[in-house]
């Protein structure tokens, strides 16, 4: 049997053997929701998941409180090359009031399995192409600032080489356009008076609301096919006879290129602005700090990936539906070579749903979730032991942020 073969049983054994394990990781996560942020509990869950496997290196409040890394080293015999550093990213963050309706549990147990399956391939052995780490890193509130955006900017993915990520959708897709997002608030200060009584006194910061949010659907009809603007109205007022002295709203740009934030900001930023001066109000226009990027792809990450999920007899949709969402991951392909495939859980609910709520914490979903880690653990392995395909890597990365600066 040849290497690649005997690595390739070694991940499935690995990750069959502990399915039970990890189905009780992604359970203790699903069943006690988080906000971003706020990932406490799941946080010392899968600290004490990978403290438990003993030969880890594992740091709790891992740059940030609720963000952790655990690693693992193989060297071998290998001498005078570089350390290849091979990160599996994890999410846990939940939803307001629905729990994990995205499935971040989910994107846990991925990580964490497929880190221990390629750590099982790499074990015991003794002719190593180069030195390689495994790292599995937390990365919390990528629902609301972008955690990952704030690991990147304290440098915690600065010595990583290869990242990867897979979340659940409804459908298999090896590589899917994600938009670039910014997200704004946007608070109106008016004067409050009696609405009846004499209304001439008062300054209304909810009518000021009210043309932003129809200026920015006027907006909407000029702009690009494939941007995005939608928000809601925050806070409308006190009673129907108070002259709403404050308002605010939320809105959320999305676009599919990170620097075409800048000119949907700005038209936006009109329309925001207009509704002040058209109703003699005050305006604080507070945009996020962390915009979330597109994805980057990486077609040779993408391909290798697809042959190994095909092998395991995942099904690719030869018409994928577009999703128009966005996540943080796009800031991390943009610095590291990385891949986020979408994977189908055997559900057709759609995310950000109580039906998809219940799909992500059904034992239905076991299947397809460890499925897609072997996968990913199968594509690290492949690169990690062809120095060829890791320069092609590498290339797809230069050629990808060239394009985009184009």
């Amino acid at each position: 049997m040849e290497r690649s073969e005997r690595m390739r049983d070694a991940i499935q054994s690995c990750i069959d053997a502990r399915k039970d394990d990890l189905n009780a990781l992604s359970q203790d996560i699903w069943n006690r929701p988080e906000l971003s942020g706020e990932e406490v509990q799941a946080h010392d869950r899968l600290v004490r998941f990978f403290s438990q496997e003993k030969t880890w290196a594992v740091e709790r409040h891992y740059k940030l409180p609720t963000a952790f890394r655990a690693t693992w080293e193989a060297v071998g015999d290998v001498e005078g090359e570089s350390v290849l550093n091979v990160a599996f990213l994890c999410e846990y963050d939940a939803l307001p009031g629905i729990g994990h309706a995205c499935g971040h549990n989910l994107i846990a147990e991925v990580g964490a399995a497929a880190a221990l399956g390629m750590k099982a391939a790499l074990e015991g052995q003794t002719e190593l192409p180069v030195p390689v780490k495994i790292t599995v890193l937390g990365t919390p509130a990528e629902e609301s600032r972008g955690g990952k955006v704030d690991l990147i900017n304290v440098g915690a993915f600065d010595d990583i080489d290869l990242v990867f990520m897979a979340h659940p959708t409804q459908e298999d897709v090896p590589f899917l356009p994600f938009l670039a997002i910014q997200a704004v608030t946007v608070k109106y200060h008016g004067k409050a008076c009696h609405a009846s009584a004499y209304p001439w006194k008062g300054v209304n910061a909810l009518d000021a609301a009210v043309l932003a949010y129809n200026n920015l659907s006027v907006l909407r009809q000029q702009l690009s096919p494939d941007w995005r603007l939608h928000g809601i109205i925050k806070h409308g007022g006190e009673m129907p006879n108070i002259i709403p002295a404050y308002t605010e709203l939320e809105f959320y740009l999305r676009t599919p290129q990170a620097e075409e934030l800048c000119d949907l900001k700005a038209k936006a930023e009109a329309c925001f602005r207009a509704a002040a001066v058209a109703t003699g109000c005050e305006v604080e226009i507070i945009f996020t700090e962390n915009a979330y990027y597109d994805i980057l792809p990486n077609d040779t990450l993408a391909s290798l990936y697809e042959k190994n999920a095909k092998a395991l007899g995942i099904q690719f949709s030869e018409m994928p539906v577009k999703l128009l969402g966005s996540t943080d991951f796009g800031n991390v392909s943009y610095v590291v070579p990385g891949i986020h495939p979408l994977f189908f859980i055997g559900t057709d609910a759609l995310n950000h749903t109580e039906e998809y709520t219940k799909a992500a914490g059904a034992e239905k979903a076991q299947l397809f979730t460890l499925r897609v880690a072997k996968a990913l653990a199968m594509t690290a392995v492949d690169v990690f032991c062809s120095p060829t395909l890791l320069k092609q890597v590498r290339e797809d990365f230069k050629l990808a942020k060239l394009k985009q600066k184009k």
